[in-house]
């Protein structure tokens, strides 16, 4: 089928997690699925509210709250979804202008500093849920919103910041030994 003029399909290969990225990779693609689903979850639940609040005069206390937690959850998780597949944003000015050989050694050096960043950000994400869990005697308690419902979403949303700055570092540290090998094996092939 041919598709309208200016439209283009995406190869097959760059639908899914490089090769690079490995078994983690390939788990943070498919996790992408639970993801999506959420946003349409929240899709679904601000459509509900609209009939509720506007047809029956009977709103929910719940809504706006989840779905702004759906939708962050999707957001945090995008950042680990797009290093899995290499669809980040990035200035390519320099990096298109060099030889492939110097691309596999950028990719590199990109890889090692962005596990080094990820790091520090897990890092700042953990005195974040430090407070979030734990009062001052040690005792364990959730942050809530503070509204009406009062989940403990703030909580439960710096947790999840957490565990994927985490697995975002170990998805940079095995992208870059990847890249390292890639380089050394195309370096030996000739």
């Amino acid at each position: 089928m041919a598709l309208p003029e200016g439209e283009f399909e995406m190869p097959r290969e760059e639908r899914y997690a490089i090769p690079e990225a490995g078994w983690l990779g390939k788990a943070i693609d498919k996790g992408g699925l639970i993801f999506a689903l959420g946003l349409l979850a929240a899709m679904l639940i601000l459509i509900q509210e609209v009939v509720l609040r506007y047809v029956f005069n009977a709103p929910t206390i719940w809504a706006h709250e989840t779905t702004v937690f759906l939708c962050a959850l999707a957001f945090v998780y995008g950042g680990l979804y797009c290093t899995a597949r290499d669809s980040h944003i990035r200035v390519v000015l320099i990096y298109d202008a060099v030889s492939p050989t110097v691309r596999r050694g950028l990719d590199v050096i990109i890889s090692i500093i962005s596990a080094i960043a990820s790091a520090f950000f897990a890092w700042a994400s953990w005195e974040l849920v430090k407070r979030a869990i734990f009062r001052p005697d040690g005792s364990i308690h959730l942050e809530t919103s503070g509204s009406a419902w009062d989940p403990p979403f703030p909580a439960l949303l710096k947790l999840f910041l957490l565990a994927v700055m985490a697995v975002m570092t170990v998805q940079f540290v095995i992208l870059a030994i990847n890249h390292a090998r890639r380089a050394v094996a195309k370096r030996e092939a000739r």
